[in-house]
Formats: C-alpha cells, sequence, structure tokens
C-alpha cells in the first residue's frame, strides 16, 4: 500500500508541473482547490447521501440513467457526484439531476478519510471502474453500502495478476459488483466472489432516452434538406482524410462532421478540401443558404446525439487512435455505422459488427465499399438499420436491476 501511496503523491507533483504549461492539468489543480471546505459548506451533513462517483463524461453518461432514476423514485435523497477528470466536471459542472457535484480529491489516505467525514453516504456508486484503495478501505471500515455498476473486467487487467493482491483485496469492498457480462461475473469467480449481477451496461438505457428527448434542429433539418444525410462523430484527423474524399466523391450526399476538439485549423482544412462547399453551424443564421453546399461542421457541443436522428448513415470517429468514440448513441437511431480498426476493446462496437450493422475500416477502400451498397440498395440500408436498432432495445434495462436491487 505503502508504493501505492507514494505514487499518488508523485502523481499530484507531475500533474502541478504540468499545470503550467497544461489547461488541463492546471483545471485539475484550480477545481480541488479549498475542496473540503467548499463541500463542508455546500453538504447538508442531515442530507441521505448517496454518492456516485464518475472518471469523466462517458462514464457521467453511462451513471446518467440510474442517477435520475434515483432522483425520480427517491426523492428524500440528496445526489452527490464526483467526477477525476477535468473533461468530465467542466461541461457537467452544472447538471440539474444532482444536488452537489464535485472534483474527486486525490485518494491519498487522510483525503479519503476528510472526504467521508463530511459526506457520510448512505450509498457510494462507482461507474465502470475507478478503484481507489485509499477509499474503498475507509468505505467498508465505515460499513458503507458500495457498489460498482457496468463493470466490465478482463483477463489481462490487474485484478488477475500476481501482483494484484491490493486491488483483489479492494473488489472486498463491494457490497454487489453490476456487471455488463458474463464473462465478468466468471472471472470474478475464479477470484471467490460470489456477490455478482449480470445487469447489462447502463448506456443502452441512457442512449434510449437520448433517442427519445432527441431535439429538432432547424439548422440541421434546413441543411439536408429533401436529401439523405451522413454524419460523422467525434472525428478526428486521420478520420477526416477517410471523409473528405468520400465526400468528394458523394457530391449528392450531404455529411455533417463534428470534430471530437474543435481545432481551428483542422476545421479550415477540412472545409477547404470539400470540394461540394462547406459551412460552419455557429456561422449559420436564418439567412444562410443551404442548397450549394455538401458539409456543415457542428463546430459545437451538445448536438451530436440528436444530429444522428437526422441521418441515414453514420462513422464513428477514434479507430486510429487510442478507440472509437460513442457507438451507441449513432445505433439507437438506427444507423449502419462505420470505425477504424482500433475498436476491439468496446464490446457494443464488437456485437455490432458481428451483427453486421457495422462496419471496420482500415483505409478509404474499405469505407467505399462498406458505403456504396447502403447508398445504392433502400432494402439492405433498412435491413441494417433494423439490426442496429434492435441491438440497442434489446440491451436496455440495466438500471431497472441495478436500483432495484440497491433500493430493494
Amino acid at each position: 500500500m505503502w508504493l501505492y501511496n507514494i505514487g499518488l503523491v508523485l502523481y499530484g507533483w507531475i500533474i502541478r508541473l504540468a499545470a503550467t504549461r497544461h489547461a488541463k492539468a492546471r483545471l485539475w489543480i484550480d477545481g480541488r482547490k479549498d475542496l473540503f471546505r467548499r463541500m463542508a459548506e455546500s453538504i447538508d451533513p442531515s442530507a441521505r447521501i448517496v454518492w456516485i462517483h464518475v472518471a469523466s463524461l462517458g462514464e457521467f453518461e453511462q451513471g446518467r440513467p440510474i442517477i435520475e432514476r434515483i432522483r425520480k423514485q427517491y426523492p428524500d435523497r440528496k445526489i452527490l457526484v464526483t467526477f477525476f477528470s477535468p473533461s468530465g466536471y467542466e461541461i457537467r459542472k452544472g447538471y440539474k439531476g444532482a444536488d452537489y457535484i464535485f472534483y474527486l480529491p486525490l485518494d491519498t489516505p487522510g483525503n479519503a478519510r476528510r472526504f467521508l467525514d463530511i459526506v457520510r453516504p448512505e450509498a457510494a456508486i462507482f461507474v465502470k471502474y475507478e478503484f481507489w484503495l485509499n477509499l474503498l478501505s475507509e468505505l467498508r471500515r465505515r460499513k458503507v453500502h458500495t457498489y460498482i455498476v457496468s463493470a466490465i473486467f478482463r483477463r489481462n487487467s490487474i485484478f488477475f495478476r500476481f501482483y494484484g493482491g491490493l486491488w483483489r483485496q479492494a473488489l472486498e469492498a463491494f457490497d454487489t459488483l453490476f456487471v455488463q457480462n458474463d464473462e465478468s461475473k466468471r472471472l470474478l469467480a475464479e477470484l471467490g466472489f460470489d456477490n455478482v449481477i449480470v445487469a447489462g451496461d447502463t448506456r443502452f438505457d441512457r442512449v434510449a432516452e437520448i433517442a427519445r428527448a432527441a431535439r429538432q434542429i432547424d439548422i440541421v433539418e434546413r441543411f439536408r434538406g429533401d436529401g439523405r444525410l451522413f454524419v460523422a462523430g467525434s472525428t478526428w484527423g486521420p478520420d477526416e482524410e477517410l471523409l473528405v474524399r468520400l465526400m468528394n466523391d458523394n457530391p449528392g450526399v450531404k455529411f455533417v462532421v463534428a470534430p471530437h476538439e474543435m481545432e481551428e485549423e483542422r476545421i479550415v482544412r477540412l472545409m477547404e478540401r470539400t470540394r461540394g462547399g462547406a459551412l460552419r453551424y455557429t456561422q449559420c443564421t436564418p439567412r444562410t443558404s443551404y442548397a450549394s453546399k455538401q458539409l456543415l461542421v457542428l463546430d459545437t457541443v451538445g448536438l451530436l446525439s440528436s444530429v444522428y436522428g437526422y441521418a441515414s448513415w453514420s462513422y464513428i470517429g477514434g479507430g486510429f487512435g487510442v478507440g472509437i468514440h460513442n457507438t451507441l448513441e449513432a445505433a439507437t437511431f438506427g444507423l449502419p455505422i462505420a470505425f477504424g480498426p482500433n475498436y476491439l476493446k468496446f464490446k457494443e462496437a464488437k456485437d455490432l459488427v458481428t451483427l453486421g450493422a457495422a462496419r471496420s475500416v482500415a483505409d478509404y477502400e474499405a469505407l467505399g465499399a462498406w458505403f456504396t451498397p447502403l447508398r445504392d440498395n433502400e432494402e439492405f440500408l433498412q435491413k441494417t438499420s433494423r439490426i442496429a436498432k434492435d441491438y440497442t432495445t434489446r440491451h436496455q434495462g440495466a438500471t431497472d436491476i441495478i436500483v432495484g436491487t440497491i433500493f430493494h
């Protein structure tokens, strides 16, 4: 444990050094200044608190159906959400579904005690991962009901290594481990854990809610007109290289591209290389003419999940880098999906490929071979769309299992 604690101290110093040059590291430091004072001033000491911890934005969206179900069914509870990463906290710090939203302090023994002294949670829920050893140990010592939800365990993870004893011990803090698949349950059984429920992934419940609450977006409606739309979400440079060629080879198809990061140079380059003409969403006005433009760059956040509702085909970025982004937001609208080759860490992507609703493409030739039959054969397009939609519908229900078990 001493190595773990020393590593945390070193991590804190590295972040402080990085904060002099990197904005994200600076947010990480600044967001934790006077944290305990601000928490003590905000949190009602008599409240019945359910604490939900998420790493970042993706895990927040995974936990959101649980948060909103608790809010609806148990209004006497107060909900605390903590984030580890600025990329989640800074976007969702104004979220109205929680009573309190803070950064998680660095997991030192002293911080763990101070945090729990202030919060005094009735229950603690960790989403997917984030196994903070001191916090879990302190939760167990205080006999706080503790859960992990939408978790996935793999044979190559630290829990199954010869040096993973501390992490295996940390799992003993959980009253119930809600996992996504049978393989995770089998692996945990090998470690002697039988308090495991295969509940599935709450993201399916979340994207179903997103689809039901999809916004009407006038600019996208007018841009699409009477034609069909291809939407590419969370794209990076290598994705955009392929998409430019696809746009230029398909002048009769309209495209919306939502870059993962709004880098001005990349947006300008993307627009300049599109022969069919391009517009930026943030520069459109009621007088904008869309007839002669093929590309709309979605240079804003918060709209992509609704924009998928206007599309006939989709592409998900990130597959030429660390891994693809969210495929379920597109699949829930019944969209055929393409993405780069780095997708094997994502169960839903592998499932969609196996079912024929998605295709991994390593180069432009593969992208064109996937898109052309879906463009030209309406029956094939509709069949593929039904497969994607049915998959997301079939896997809903994790939230019911989790909340029903925790609050039985």
